[in-house]
């Protein structure tokens, strides 16, 4: 059990929390040290402390730190956002990161075209190394459109801000990374 102290006299934060005597066996003190009351009061709040120790006495005893913590990661969010709690959170992460894979496909699609252009200039006498520059700064890169992402719910909040400004074309050429929308 890692983070277990061992106690003399000062009870875990559970007990202190709930304002009872620890006793030795006390299920929470060895995921809830004494110093660590503002987490079990976010568990509590959102779980109880009764549905916590259920679960801490269901789950295997070499999982019950990580389960302490997951219940302690889910109890802040749902507190932040009382609505989505963690589904908004991997909402937001899973759009995230599909941007940036659109991010990575434009710069691996200029990076093969700049390089199919230095091939090309290196055979080519004629051209100068100034021409080269502007084309790749001039040049227009196409690719597939950007995906939708759907969730489990329809979210309308700040996760998907349409503007009629910011709206995206699926067959559009992307010039610069700065057409691309951000999508919350």
């Amino acid at each position: 059990m890692k983070g277990y102290e061992p106690r003399s006299s000062s009870s875990c934060a559970a007990c202190k929390f709930l304002k009872r005597r620890c006793i030795p066996n006390c299920i929470f003190a060895p995921y809830f040290r004494s110093d660590e009351c503002k987490k079990f009061a976010k568990v509590h709040k959102v779980f109880g402390a009764s549905n916590v120790s259920k679960i801490l006495v269901e789950v295997p005893e070499e999982q019950r730190e990580d389960t302490v913590n997951s219940l302690a990661y889910e109890a802040e969010a749902r507190l932040k956002d009382p609505v989505y709690g963690c589904i908004g959170a991997i909402a937001m992460l899973q759009r995230k990161m599909v941007e940036l894979q659109h991010d990575l496909a434009i710069a691996k699609d200029r990076l093969a075209h700049a390089a199919a252009t230095a091939a090309a200039t290196t055979t080519a006498t004629t051209t100068t190394t100034t021409a080269f520059s502007g084309d790749i700064l001039n040049s227009h890169v196409s690719l597939p459109p950007f995906p939708e992402f759907s969730t489990c719910c329809d979210f309308n909040d700040n996760f998907s801000h349409n503007s009629s400004s910011q709206s995206w074309r699926t067959h559009e050429t992307v010039d610069d990374f700065i057409q691309i929308p951000y999508i919350f």
